[in-house]
């Protein structure tokens, strides 16, 4: 039996079909902004502050592995109401809040790890979703794109494992933007419209790989598109690639390159 946690974005529904196609058994901890699984007879909707609920419902259930999947966003603290095990943990997970909402998840896997519960990988079913090194579209990163993508690179190197930071633009050496807690399409919008710039997606210094991995779709490449994006940049084995072929086809029909490093 295997518990999900899944929120927002596709990507919870891609791994819940997944798990159903491979007839696991599994229930779900719904946290969704809009109860989005609650149609599903094996979803559960338990408030974050309930962790005496839900501990005890992965007991019940005699659960051995848990993942998350999908966005889990902030929930407004004070309307919670909490159980006794909420109010032990819930301090941790309101100073977690303040770093974002993948700071969020790592609070109460950590939980969970205390309460002897194991969190496997996000993709732990669905390794076809991270993609291996390679340049996946016909156009491919010139010289300069090359150098570019080095810069970036570097810049990753450089931060300190408080940073958060999971994206950058570059151009010719430059970095033009950097994404902060409100997620790539805010830094996207940022950019003057044809930037010629790379969107480059990495993992964060010291990131735990079992959640919040670099993740791009379909959307990722039409922002990519408005903002006049050349390309795109992810680590091999460590991101998320959504509607690879609808990508891909998009990328090759606008001129946009997708390369794994």
């Amino acid at each position: 039996m295997i518990g999900l946690f899944l929120g927002d974005t596709d990507f919870s529904e891609v791994v819940l079909k997944k798990i159903r196609k491979l007839k696991k058994k599994y229930f779900i901890i719904d946290f969704s902004k809009n109860n989005k699984f609650k149609k599903n007879t094996n979803s559960h909707r338990v408030s974050i502050g309930k962790f005496g609920k839900i501990i005890n419902l992965i007991k019940e259930k005699k659960s051995k592995k848990v993942l998350f999947a999908g966005k889990i966003a902030k929930p407004k603290f004070s309307t919670l109401r909490l159980d006794l095990k909420g109010f032990y943990y819930m301090p941790g997970i309101i100073r977690a809040a303040k770093l974002g909402d993948a700071a969020i998840i790592k609070a109460i896997i950590k939980i969970l790890d205390n309460e002897k519960i194991k969190v496997i990988s996000s993709i732990f079913f669905n390794p076809e979703l991270a993609l291996k090194s390679g340049n996946y579209t016909k156009l491919k990163p010139n010289k300069s794109d090359s150098n570019s993508i080095k810069k970036g690179i570097t810049y990753f190197n450089k931060l300190n494992s408080l940073d958060h930071v999971q994206a950058v633009i570059v151009k010719d050496n430059t970095i033009l933007a950097i994404e902060d807690r409100h997620g790539t399409k805010k830094m996207l919008s940022r950019l003057m419209k044809k930037s010629d710039g790379i969107l480059i997606k990495l993992p964060k210094k010291k990131q735990d790989l079992r959640i919040d991995l670099p993740t791009i779709g379909l959307q990722t490449l039409k922002d990519c598109k408005k903002y006049g994006l050349k390309g795109i940049v992810l680590k091999s084995k460590k991101n998320i690639f959504l509607d690879r072929t609808k990508c891909i086809n998009f990328a090759n029909k606008n001129n946009i390159f997708i390369k794994i490093i």
